[in-house]
């Protein structure tokens, strides 16, 4: 069965554009100009993946309040933002609010293509590792990651982490010690991102860890080289 993405955005002729591509790509795709018809579906069955725009029509902030939404119901669900909005309080707003992704309506088709495909990559990869070591599980200290359930727990209480925090996490809890760069970073994901997405990711990780240890400090940014897991 295809993958099923879900687009809501406002502009109709934006939205078709965005849907055709997808289309004849083989997914299957819903699309939606606001945030009331898209929660009516969701309600019933998540897709596998959501692009957003954030003002949707009279919603200055709709994009951001159905981001929030999503994430009650699934903290694995792929979200990517894509809007017009470009300063650096929305980006880190968006991803505060959990979205994987955060691109602009300048990015080219070829590169949204490229970032969903990258996406749905991380979650095949993640999985196939899993099932290849049966139910693959790293202990590092205080910290337990499952694989195979995508869920990570923190002296013994649960981690809410999006499927970009997991693989991040995985990456650098492998090699605990070890110095990983944003480039490496990136390349165990099977993606790109650009270095500030992945400094926004990595802090958002980190208050995640906060929130249930404030004396939490395992993850370090080694100064011009990228970060680390301490055990």
């Amino acid at each position: 069965m295809p993958r099923h993405i879900a687009i809501v955005e406002d502009e109709p002729a934006i939205r078709e554009n965005y849907a055709d591509l997808f289309s004849r790509q083989g997914y299957r795709v819903s699309s939606y100009a606001g945030r009331g018809a898209a929660e009516r579906d969701f309600a019933l069955a998540l897709p596998d993946l959501v692009i957003l725009d954030i003002g949707l029509n009279e919603e200055i902030d709709g994009g951001f309040e159905l981001c929030r939404s999503l994430r009650a119901r699934s903290e694995t669900l792929p979200i990517i933002f894509l809007t017009a909005r470009d300063s650096d309080f929305d980006t880190v707003a968006g991803l505060r609010l959990g979205a994987d992704d955060y691109l602009t309506k300048d990015v080219s088709l070829p590169q949204l293509s490229a970032r969903v495909a990258a996406l749905f990559r991380r979650i095949q990869a993640l999985q196939q590792a899993a099932g290849e070591n049966g139910s693959e599980r790293i202990e590092a200290g205080d910290l337990s990651l499952d694989m195979d359930r995508l869920r990570a727990t923190w002296r013994a209480r649960d981690l809410t982490l999006t499927v970009t925090d997991i693989w991040i996490l995985h990456a650098l809890v492998r090699h605990p010690g070890h110095v990983r760069s944003r480039d490496q970073l990136m390349e165990a994901a099977n993606t790109y991102v650009d270095s500030a997405t992945i400094t926004s990711h990595i802090k958002r990780l980190r208050r995640k860890f906060q929130q249930l240890d404030p004396q939490f400090d395992q993850i370090e940014a080694v100064y011009g080289a990228g970060y680390r897991w301490n055990c």
